[in-house]
């Protein structure tokens, strides 16, 4: 239901208050607090007396933000104006952070919404026991405007004065309020909406180019049903461009199977420590603000301790397995989120001799996690989230340890994978994945591939663009930028604090900034930017304005390591002399000790280009690139290791910050 009341403004005015109450409470659908009855008893009424001048236009109560799980306040539309408005009732100030949550409202439907695309959009927020104010009437070039200001008299001014500066314009409010919501949630967000049972289908976008999102979900699910009701052991080979949402279907599979009652427990598993933990403190939160919500008590250990048999550490798993090392886990699917980023026998044995006093450890980490649930007796699934392009550490096996391991150890299992994992360089390293697999237990499904970056909602091109860049191919970055650079600004600088102004002012209410460098930037120290100071990631990427160590004070820096499998809105990477481009070819470099070393290993070359693929792939709406100048004095940073990808970049046609 997009709201809970809608109708026109003349038969609102005319209709009695308690007919509004009570639909406002029967749509509501669950026990209302008192705090919130007389919110609606006052809006009503305050409403009513505010627009009994207006002859035409319409009102909706409760109007639904799918994408932040949330309902606005109230939405008018009045002269072709959409109007967002947001009560705090006895509130005497316009706090900043609600500002930031009406802007929210409109920026969403304006992103997400089919029919608001073009409309211009008016957020205010009425604190009703504040103190009048002087609003300044301007609006984005997107024609969101600035949020408004208001207390329980002026609001009548407020909405008269933005009419009385824009023409109106005439759309058909019918046709406008059902239109199709196509949301793009973080991975935040999703994880949050999946968590309270909504479905993928629900907080995903709907359109042809992001479709087969769903169409992955429905592929994966024929496969577990497949093995239920025929007692097979498989294992399915998810894979896709960065961004396009491989972790929310694993998520997705992870809360759908998770019927316990049907003895189907499932898990989602990662070795991506920093996604795990920012996962799990913002279900947490989420689940104590909602039984606070609804009146129930709640504490935070609770609401982690359930969260954290659903998202588990891949280690963690490990190791429990080890403890019980012939007992099956209870959990019949089992996600494994960047499966390519298991660790090789090598890694694994070398691990388990130095860290768990396990001398005879001797298979790669594909291959135990294989075993594991292989001790099931009946069925049980296994689905790998493959990104392309994304292995980032030393000792990381690739997609091709998976393979070995079934071709080796289990051969009885099915293997489902879609085309791309055999014909993609970024997926194979060259190699024949399915050499000697037996054909009669490999299944292609091309449904298992994702294509569309869905991250950034603003440019679905922006893997494309990123991925010719690191390859080095001048003349397609420059194609893909021109057909993203209207959709998805990214500008170049060698000035930090223009970098920084720069994404303050592109971001808009909550919209989250930050900086990112690679974990070898180790000669941006001269510029505050510290990649060895460690973030806490929960911190880094929840909290709010207020937190110096959050994201958006620009002091702390995230790195791969960090930032993989999350996401920002507006990010600045930092771009060191690692990795740079000279004589028409990228040179990648360590720096040890007191200089810089040329890095000669084809793995370490890899590992620190997708570094920086990982780094470009990161913001959904718009991202700055500073590179700085050299410094002939300092053998470190001279300018020949900054030059030549600053020049690269403008031959592209990245503008410059003036």
């Amino acid at each position: 239901m997009r709201s809970y009341y809608a109708g026109t403004l003349a038969s609102f005015l005319t209709d009695e208050s308690e007919k509004i109450f009570g639909l406002l409470s029967k749509n509501h659908g669950h026990a209302l607090e008192d705090q919130q009855k007389n919110a609606w008893v006052f809006q009503i009424d305050h409403l009513k007396t505010c627009l009994n001048s207006c002859r035409s236009g319409n009102i909706f109560f409760e109007f639904a933000i799918p994408r932040m799980g949330k309902r606005v306040d109230n939405v008018l539309v009045i002269d072709g104006v959409i109007f967002v408005i947001e009560y705090k009732v006895g509130e005497k100030h316009y706090p900043k952070h609600a500002l930031d949550q009406v802007t929210d409202y409109a920026l969403d439907l304006k992103n997400f919404h089919a029919a608001s695309h073009d409309k211009m959009i008016v957020p205010i927020l009425v604190s009703t026991s504040a103190p009048s104010v002087e609003n300044e009437i301007r609006h984005h070039d997107d024609h969101v405007f600035l949020p408004l200001k208001a207390n329980s008299y002026t609001l009548p001014h407020v909405i008269d004065a933005v009419l009385a500066n824009v023409a109106p314009q005439q759309f058909c409010v019918n046709d406008w309020q059902q239109a199709a919501y196509k949301p793009t949630p973080t991975i935040v967000e999703a994880a949050q909406a999946l968590y309270r049972g909504h479905s993928v289908q629900e907080i995903s976008r709907s359109d042809a180019g992001a479709e087969n999102l769903s169409k992955t979900a429905a592929c994966i699910a024929d496969i577990i049903d497949r093995a239920k009701t025929n007692s097979l052991k498989a294992i399915c080979f998810v894979t896709g461009v960065p961004g396009a949402g491989k972790t929310l279907a694993g998520l997705n599979i992870a809360t759908e199977r998770n019927k316990v009652a049907e003895e189907e427990h499932a898990v989602f598993l990662s070795g991506n420590g920093p996604l795990v933990d920012v996962l799990r403190e913002a279900l947490s939160r989420n689940r104590v603000e909602e039984a606070k919500g609804a009146g129930e008590k709640l504490s935070k250990i609770d609401a982690e301790r359930n969260v954290k048999s659903f998202i588990q550490n891949i280690h963690h798993f490990r190791d429990a397995a080890l403890v019980d090392n012939e007992k099956p886990p209870i959990e019949k699917v089992v996600v494994f989120d960047e499966a390519q980023r298991a660790w090789t026998a090598e890694q694994a044995s070398s691990f388990m001799r130095r860290k768990k006093g396990v001398a005879d450890f001797d298979k790669s980490e594909p291959e135990f996690l294989i075993s594991v649930m292989d001790r099931h007796q009946d069925w049980c699934t296994i689905v790998c989230l493959i990104g392309g392009g994304q292995e980032i550490n030393t000792g990381e096996a690739g997609l091709g340890a998976w393979f070995q391991a079934l071709q080796q150890n289990f051969p009885d299992w099915e293997v489902y994978y879609s085309s791309h994992v055999l014909d993609k360089y970024e997926y194979t390293w060259s190699q024949n994945l399915l050499h000697e697999l037996a054909a009669e237990k490999a299944f292609a499904r091309d449904d298992l591939h994702l294509a569309v970056s869905v991250r950034s909602f603003r440019s679905e091109r922006l893997s494309d663009f990123v991925r010719a860049l690191i390859a080095g191919e001048e003349q397609e970055a420059a194609s893909l930028y021109g057909a993203i650079q209207h959709n998805y600004p990214i500008v170049l600088t060698r000035d930090l604090a223009k970098a920084k102004r720069w994404l303050k002012g592109q971001a808009r209410g909550s919209e989250r900034y930050g900086l990112l460098a690679s974990s070898g930037g180790y000669r941006l120290k001269p510029f505050g930017v510290h990649v060895k100071s460690k973030i806490e990631a929960p911190i880094w990427f929840l909290n709010d304005k207020e937190d110096v160590r959050a994201s958006y004070f620009l002091e702390e820096v995230a790195t791969e390591f960090d930032i993989q499998g999350l996401e920002l809105d507006w990010s600045c990477v930092c771009w060191d002399g690692d990795f740079s481009y000279q004589n028409n070819q990228w040179v990648c470099r360590k720096f040890k000790g007191t200089k810089w070393q040329n890095v000669n290993s084809r793995l370490a070359s890899i590992y620190l280009a997708n570094a920086y693929r990982v780094l470009l792939t990161r913001a959904r709406q718009g991202m700055v690139l500073f590179i700085p100048y050299g410094d002939s004095e300092d053998h470190s940073r001279q300018p020949a290791f900054y030059d030549g990808t600053y020049d690269l970049l403008k031959r592209i046609g990245i503008p410059e910050l003036v």
